[in-house]
């Protein structure tokens, strides 16, 4: 795990979308087609404010998110419209887009179609996550239902579903394995509560912190 600090959010958004671009860039040098895998919350909206204006070729840049709300797009809690409304704007209009709600009553009869879906565009050439003080990240939280299956190193599925303590939607993560197989990994936290916990996970079981199942050769982006 490598940590760069940087003297505000500010400066951080601006400094890791151009480094997020850079590392599309050069994939999209060698490869037909780059994935990028970004995080739903409040964290990474300033950082999607910068990228989606990246000079890149985004009609060859496919956009997943880490996990998602099993709610419709118009909801306003849904990871989705959030991407679309931060993400997909400017140049990256032109990206290709793969949500994961269907419409389905729950996500566990749906997950088969989806994973044929996104399974092109693996493994990650590029991943953003974001972190809870509760160290959790994507939608793997402590206790959750479902954690265990999310977090088995032999799993080989792309997807579980994720019943969130506390949470009242039912939820659709990426497995720590597929989260590990990412060309780059990112995670960006702001303020001293977040890095003090993520400083807590190391020492933790990852049933405990999930976070710590991500953690080997993530480079974090921290900001007061």
């Amino acid at each position: 795990m490598k940590l760069i600090k940087y003297a505000d959010d500010e400066i951080l958004a601006m400094d890791l979308a151009n480094m997020l671009a850079g590392e599309l860039k050069n994939v999209l040098v060698h490869e037909e087609r780059a994935s990028l895998v970004v995080p739903g919350g409040t964290t990474p909206g300033p950082i999607f404010d910068s990228l989606c204006a990246a000079d890149l070729d985004w009609s060859r840049v496919d956009v997943m998110l880490s996990d998602e709300r099993w709610l419709p797009e118009a909801h306003v809690r849904s990871n989705a419209r959030l991407i679309r409304e931060r993400l997909l704007q400017s140049r990256a209009t032109n990206a290709v887009f793969h949500p994961y709600y269907t419409g389905a009553a729950t996500p566990d009869g749906a997950l088969a179609d989806i994973e044929a879906n996104i399974l092109p565009s693996l493994p990650i050439s590029v991943l953003l996550l974001g972190m809870g003080e509760d160290m959790h990240t994507a939608s793997l939280f402590p206790r959750a239902g479902g954690l265990e299956a999310a977090l088995n190193s032999e799993t080989s599925a792309i997807l579980a579903p994720i019943s969130a303590p506390d949470q009242r939607e039912a939820r659709v993560s990426m497995t720590a394995n597929t989260l590990n197989g990412a060309l780059s990994k990112h995670l960006v936290i702001i303020g001293q509560a977040k890095l003090t916990a993520l400083e807590r996970a190391a020492t933790l079981p990852k049933e405990k912190a999930p976070v710590n199942a991500v953690l080997e050769g993530m480079t974090v982006h921290w900001a007061p």
